[in-house]
């Protein structure tokens, strides 16, 4: 009998942050794991410490900046090749930054759009490429909360979310009759190792945990998730009609 292979998950962003919890999170559910980032090293340090936890499984690091959308689609074939089959695909690589309109200075904005939207597309692209190829296939990318409501001081970042979320939705009704799944993810504050001042704001959870029910949604299909459900599921149908005072003052 032919011996039945692990399923396969490839993760970008995966050196820190959400991607480096959902790689220990699919690591522990069986999964064969695609390590990708622009910090090889970390990634090479993280394969390892995966390998020793789970020695029957595969771990793979790849070093890939989405900013170089040439690059994209080479790397995710060649996974695709050491992997057999890629079943799932996070496109989780981003970046955060604030700046106050009207400083002048457009680079903060600029390499957020950059990394956030463009890398993102690049990524789905080459994902759903793919996907095609093999006639199945699960895409997954990470937007966040202020999709729903643009954040005072990150104005751009807020705006690339709000249009990765609208990309999945189009290319979810794009491919609605073919055997590939697409799953949106609006995370809500996560504490992670890349992340600053988390303390301040409410409803935070602990980045293994948010890894684990993100995990749990992919595992269900589902199209559209918050996390942590609650109360971020009311949140995101409130948050849209707060007055500007409010919000000014939640995250001022």
């Amino acid at each position: 009998m032919t011996a039945q292979r692990n399923k396969t998950i490839v993760i970008t962003g995966a050196s820190s942050g959400i991607g480096s919890a959902l790689a220990q999170e699919y690591a522990q559910r069986g999964f064969d794991v695609a390590l990708c980032a622009r910090r090889e090293e970390k990634l090479a340090q993280q394969c390892e410490q995966l390998q020793q936890q789970f020695p029957n499984q595969t771990f793979i690091a790849a070093a890939l900046d989405v900013n170089q959308l040439d690059r994209v689609a080479t790397v995710i074939n060649q996974l695709q090749q050491q992997l057999g089959q890629i079943d799932i695909l996070v496109a989780n690589a981003g970046i955060t930054g604030v700046r106050r309109t009207g400083s002048g200075d457009l680079s903060t904005d600029i390499n957020i759009l950059n990394t956030n939207l463009l890398g993102a597309i690049a990524t789905i692209d080459a994902a759903v490429a793919v996907f095609k190829q093999q006639n199945r296939g699960q895409l997954v990318g990470i937007s966040s909360f202020s999709a729903f409501r643009g954040i005072p001081g990150s104005a751009a970042y807020s705006a690339s979310k709000a249009a990765l979320t609208n990309y999945l939705q189009a290319v979810s009704t794009e491919l609605h009759s073919q055997n590939i799944d697409i799953t949106c993810i609006h995370p809500g504050f996560i504490n992670t190792d890349i992340s600053d001042n988390m303390d301040k704001f409410p409803f935070v959870i602990e980045a293994d945990k948010a890894a684990a029910e993100m995990a749990n949604a992919i595992d269900k299909k589902k199209k559209n998730v918050t996390v942590p459900s609650w109360p971020w599921s009311l949140i995101k149908t409130i948050i849209p009609k707060l007055p500007d005072s409010v919000l000014a003052k939640v995250f001022g």
